[in-house]
């Protein structure tokens, strides 16, 4: 979430050292740096379910799991977010200790204050990561799961899942109930 703004110019070089030391988390979009707000309980639960299942299920694969803490660079833009789960197999992103480059699963847990950014311009700025094969948005009141693929075409398709149903994630061979997701979420309806 965007609570405040520079004014002034920032490298990127100088938002890498800057974070390092920074007590709160911040977003950069073209030399300007955004801070973050913290979360509820139903949103970290839910990126924790998540972040549980899938380091369990990528366990030895060569792939890594991060969340909320690792930044994803998108570099061919110049910003750096923070998503909520994060998954990159490329061995190129080993070099990195700051951040991903080459992501092939963003998760991004949605909010009142931050839905429309996360479904407008964030997923547009996503978008150019190469690597990138699935951005999914997940409710944190209500069990909606939704998965935008890229497809062969380049195109993003929307795979949406909702109660009783069962969650693939194909960029990394995953599967698991909706509920799952939900474990231990005070849902609102």
């Amino acid at each position: 979430m965007v609570i405040s703004q520079s004014k002034y110019y920032i490298s990127p070089q100088e938002y890498l050292e800057g974070e390092k030391l920074s007590e709160i988390k911040h977003e950069y979009i073209d030399g300007q740096v955004y801070a973050m707000a913290g979360a509820s309980d139903a949103h970290v639960t839910v990126v924790g379910n998540l972040f549980a299942m899938l380091r369990n299920h990528l366990r030895g694969s060569g792939c890594r799991v991060y969340m909320a803490d690792m930044k994803a660079q998108i570099d061919v833009i110049n910003r750096y977010f923070y998503p909520d789960v994060m998954v990159t197999c490329d061995t190129r992103d080993k070099e990195f200790e700051y951040f991903k480059s080459h992501p092939c699963l963003i998760i991004e847990v949605l909010s009142e204050s931050t839905e429309g950014y996360d479904r407008g311009k964030k997923f547009a700025s996503y978008r150019h990561l190469e690597s990138l094969q699935e951005y999914v948005l997940i409710s944190p009141d209500r069990m909606s799961v939704e998965c935008f693929r890229r497809n062969e075409e380049g195109h993003w398709v929307l795979y949406p899942y909702e109660k009783e149903q069962e969650v693939h994630l194909a960029s990394v061979d995953f599967r698991c109930a909706v509920a799952a997701i939900y474990e231990d979420v005070l849902l609102v309806s």
